[in-house]
């Protein structure tokens, strides 16, 4: 561990709640080491929903280095950018009637919305880009102007301008549908809200504390973005591939975004790649208007072409996640109600769920006592009030049970702790 000290800068973060050193993972797990194993609820912060080292994934990736393929590509065209390109076509594209042109703006989600959000005022001519509460997109300037979050904010150490932050759906409460505060100031010419370029939105915020937008809110977002001719923007960076069942996040509400940023699972094993998909008639790029060096990392290409081919030919890996996902959603709900006195309650969508404590420090606690007991998970939201579950997607019910068995006893310990305070 001292080499990590004395080297790497103080901005690293996740090993600080998991102070142990990773060396080898398969599936659903991941060991140090020291020969630890444990089990992983954090899937690289979404990364791996196939899990880690799929061997289909794992083969295609081996044979085709083997055999001195190119790796490097730049935007040149290759075969796996083609069998890529087909394969995503067809699997997920055609299945689902979307007519999208795909970008590849570069390895990582950041670059995924800096091509999406610079594409938006390039095509409309205008400036400001509408965002939401607790929402995050990344951390270069561009993603940050429309990430809530004030401790990531301020470390951009500029102003970031061109932006407007509205309510996210039950942002209020429920005391009045969120984006009619979006409607009108849009409608009212003394708003002091300049004419949006575009709307980005995520439909489940994963980073904001898993905060899920109704499908009744997408589309009304999507009707608001029609009436003023906004574009919408669906950041599924984190939601996408199959985190919330189908394929897209935003499928079940029946929207159809103009843009959609891609990255995160998009290569089935945790290689960097990322996609913004834009209607065609928004293709308006100027040759090498918008690139980047490691647009065309041929790895990626082949270990996601290998993910669509293994999990997407037909709609069995969505009904898997819709059935464990119910599961899961009634486990945590007994967690929650097992101990009032801590003030849990729970949400998410899919195999995108969390457990929101009253006090900030609980949640910590709780994935504190899960690491000590062989289970990784992280916080997320506001103050870091949810304790939040990214099980990759192919996790069995059996480890299901196993992860929930010691989060369970991770909340028992935090209450017991708590009480013994009151106590005190």
């Amino acid at each position: 561990m001292q080499v990590f000290e004395q080297v790497e800068s103080q901005v690293r973060s996740y090993c600080r709640n998991w102070p142990t050193v990773f060396t080898t993972a398969k599936g659903s797990r991941i060991s140090d080491e020291q020969g630890r194993s444990y089990l992983d609820f954090f899937a690289g912060a979404g990364s791996l929903n196939y899990g880690h080292n799929h061997p289909a994934i794992k083969e295609a990736l081996l044979g085709y280095l083997a055999e001195d393929n190119v790796v490097h590509t730049l935007d040149t065209y290759s075969s796996a950018k083609r069998r890529f390109l087909e394969t995503f076509r067809d699997l997920v594209l055609a299945p689902r009637n979307l007519d999208y042109k795909v970008q590849f703006p570069g390895p990582a989600g950041n670059n995924a919305v800096e091509a999406a959000l610079k594409l938006a005022r390039k095509y409309t001519g205008r400036e400001t880009i509408v965002s939401f509460t607790n929402g995050f997109h990344g951390m270069t300037l561009g993603a940050l102007a429309v990430t809530g979050n004030s401790m990531k904010r301020g470390g951009a150490g500029v102003p970031l301008n061109n932006a407007a932050t509205m309510p996210y759906d039950n942002y209020m409460d429920g005391r009045t549908p969120d984006f009619l505060w979006l409607r009108s100031l849009l409608e009212d010419p003394g708003s002091g809200l300049d004419r949006p370029a575009a709307v980005i939105v995520e439909t489940v915020q994963g980073e904001g504390g898993i905060n899920v937008a109704s499908d009744e809110w997408l589309r009304g977002l999507e009707a608001v973005c029609r009436e003023h001719e906004l574009l919408l923007i669906v950041d599924d960076i984190q939601m996408g591939c199959g985190r919330t069942g189908p394929f897209f996040s935003f499928e079940r509400a029946g929207i159809t975004p103009d843009i959609v940023t891609l990255s995160k699972s998009l290569s089935g094993m945790g290689l960097p790649f990322a996609l913004t998909l834009m209607k065609p008639h928004l293709d308006v790029w100027d040759p090498g208007e918008h690139n980047g060096t490691f647009r065309g990392f041929a790895p990626a290409f082949v270990t996601a072409t290998a993910a669509l081919e293994t999990f997407w030919r037909t709609d069995a890996f969505t009904v898997d996640v819709d059935a464990n996902a119910g599961w899961l959603d009634g486990e945590l709900h007994g967690v929650a109600e097992s101990y009032p006195e801590l003030g849990i309650t729970t949400r998410g969508r899919g195999l995108a769920r969390g457990l929101v404590f009253e006090k900030p420090e609980h949640a910590a606690a709780v994935c504190q006592e899960a690491f000590a007991n062989g289970l990784l998970m992280e916080t997320s939201g506001a103050e870091d009030e949810v304790v939040k579950f990214l099980p990759p997607l192919t996790t069995t019910r059996q480890e299901f049970e196993e992860g929930v068995s010691i989060v369970r006893e991770a909340v028992a310990t935090v209450a017991k702790s708590e009480a013994e305070e009151v106590a005190a």
